[in-house]
């Protein structure tokens, strides 16, 4: 619904703002220094996708965006607007066409020196600057007849190359999807408690990558395949202090140990059953659903 409402104002950055002239388009190298998709064999571990297992990248990369529009506005005397995948604006295309990378076949940007490790930011100005050569080439860009992120994906979220259906990614459904996943993607899930990777890691590209030299996007070692069972034990101030720093905090506790339940049924661990049995009857429904679901797993 939100892709739908915002449509128009996505359509073009002066839909957003009608005074933009120009976009400055800036790439921010997020490398993990291990394999994003190793914890996807240990079934009792919870992987976590690598953007979130360091602090908010949000705070972190606006903060550096504001500075620099900073001097842009004290240098051309304009009116400034910064964005770090917090509005409608459709930044990919806009890193494309700036020779950041191209959009691949997964829908993410790859670029050739850093893979598909990269946060993107833009900075939209009123004053109309010399621009960069833009890429205008065909969005096919250098993926040739590469098909690996379409082939990895749990959930067959690709209807085509170039295309995805968001109501089947795992990122979509274990953050913003809200209640109950359907029963049929439950089991697709796996392990993967916040985000989805494997698109990503797969791409060829990334062996040109480079392990990101910020300190703050490194993972915490606390959220490098983390216990599912101490996971399931977090109160809310514990989850708050847990994840305070990172986007996971976000989608509250319940959301959060809905997937760490969906986590448990696919584990085939029968030890979970214990610890299972208090959210058999969990106020929330969702909660209790999704308990109910993994012992049922457990149980077979």
């Amino acid at each position: 619904n939100w892709m739908e409402d915002t449509k128009e104002r996505r359509s073009h950055p002066k839909n957003l703002w009608p005074l933009a002239k120009s976009a400055l388009v800036l790439g921010y190298n997020y490398g993990p220094d291990t394999d994003p998709m190793a914890s996807l064999s240990h079934p009792s571990k919870a992987t976590i996708s690598v953007y979130a297992r360091g602090d908010d990248y949000h705070q972190l990369i606006k903060g550096k965006l504001k500075e620099l529009a900073g001097l842009l506005s004290r240098d051309t005397g304009a009116d400034v607007k910064v964005f770090v995948d917090t509005a409608p604006l459709m930044e990919k295309p806009l890193a494309a066409k700036a020779n950041i990378g191209w959009q691949g076949k997964h829908t993410n940007l790859v670029s050739r020196e850093f893979g598909s490790w990269l946060f993107l930011g833009v900075i939209l100005s009123a004053a109309k600057l010399t621009s960069t050569q833009q890429n205008d080439s065909t969005p096919t860009g250098d993926c040739g007849t590469c098909s690996a992120c379409l082939d990895i994906c749990p959930t067959n979220a690709f209807p085509a190359p170039y295309k995805l259906d968001a109501r089947l990614c795992i990122s979509y459904l274990t953050i913003e999807h809200k209640g109950e996943v359907d029963e049929t993607l439950r089991p697709l899930l796996g392990n993967r408690i916040y985000g989805c990777d494997d698109c990503l890691a797969i791409c060829p590209w990334n062996k040109f990558a480079q392990i990101s030299h910020e300190q703050k996007l490194h993972a915490r070692a606390e959220l490098n395949a983390p216990d599912l069972a101490h996971l399931l034990t977090l109160t809310d101030a514990e989850f708050r202090t847990l994840f305070a720093r990172s986007p996971i905090k976000r989608i509250g506790l319940n959301q959060f140990i809905r997937n760490v339940l969906y986590a448990i049924g696919n584990s085939k661990d029968t030890h979970f059953r214990t610890i299972l049995k208090p959210f058999l009857a969990h106020e929330d429904a969702v909660i209790k659903d999704a308990a109910e679901w993994a012992m049922q797993r457990l149980n077979l």
